[in-house]
């Protein structure tokens, strides 16, 4: 029977003894955990470039930041943010590529 999470941020699923059901498909999460931490790895390359990029744009434009730049710096903020809770177990929920990326 699902019950709100104490965090606010899902339903958990207890069986009847009271604990909560693990993940039934352990080998599933484990390869998408893998790929996660890939792409993990990527992002901090990507954000890096993300801010030298910006930073050269912001000297040579009267400190005023590209607006798509900073629009992306959130949108790869939010989506490392959702990985790191699906790979700490905060979360159940597969960020991007098998959600849709806010």
């Amino acid at each position: 029977m699902p019950i709100p999470d104490p965090n606010g941020t899902e339903p958990v699923t207890i069986d009847e003894s009271g604990l909560p059901v693990v993940e039934k498909n352990m080998l599933s999460r484990f390869v998408s955990m893998i790929l996660i931490g890939i792409l993990l790895g990527l992002s901090d390359t990507v954000f890096v470039l993300l801010v030298v990029v910006q930073f050269i744009i912001m000297l040579f434009n009267s400190g005023r930041p590209n607006p798509r730049l900073a629009d992306f710096g959130t949108a790869l903020a939010l989506w490392i943010a959702k990985a790191v809770r699906y790979q700490t177990g905060a979360s159940q929920t597969r960020p991007w590529p098998w959600t849709d990326l806010d």
